[in-house]
């Protein structure tokens, strides 16, 4: 069994019984590993950003636990110990680990995108939330002008939302 495959089953077990959470990572892992694969990233680059996609939200968890609340600020804040462990008992290798919780760290911050993983990352989570959390034309007009750069990214977002 490859390693994303078994990131996948440790997440979902890591989030049994909230089929909204797993749902969320799945659906944010198959648009991240398409628009990678679009944009033409190199393996291992594409390993990366799946591994993050799968794990982007692991802080939810314990931010909910400790602050009863899962604001963006609190899953990056929170999400980088639980990855950490999540891959380093998947025995991932260090420098990818570390890659892998930047990104978990950074995925809700938007000022400072400086590669193609971090790019494609929140671009998919944006297609991801724009449907789950029922966003406004407006929003996803706003969202699709100041968010999505990858000309993948964004005919998707053409292609999913009324742009």
């Amino acid at each position: 069994m490859d390693k994303i495959t078994q990131l996948k089953e440790a997440m979902i077990e890591y989030y049994r019984g909230d089929a909204k959470r797993i749902q969320h990572f799945i659906k944010v892992h198959s648009l991240a590993k398409l628009i990678g694969e679009l944009e033409e990233l190199d393996g291992k680059t594409l390993f990366v950003l799946e591994s993050a996609a799968l794990v982007h939200d692991i802080g939810i968890k314990p931010a909910e636990e400790k602050f009863k609340s899962c604001s963006g600020r609190l899953q990056e804040q929170e999400g980088e110990a639980p990855a950490r462990e999540m891959l380093t008992l998947l025995n991932y290798d260090e420098r990818d680990i570390d890659r892998i919780c930047f990104l978990v760290a950074h995925h809700h911050t938007y000022d400072c995108i400086d590669s193609a993983d971090y790019q494609i990352l929140v671009e998919a989570d944006f297609l991801v939330n724009l449907y789950e959390d029922k966003v406004s034309d407006f929003g996803i007009q706003k969202a699709y002008s100041s968010i999505f750069k990858t000309p993948s990214g964004k005919a998707i977002c053409k292609a999913m939302f009324p742009i």
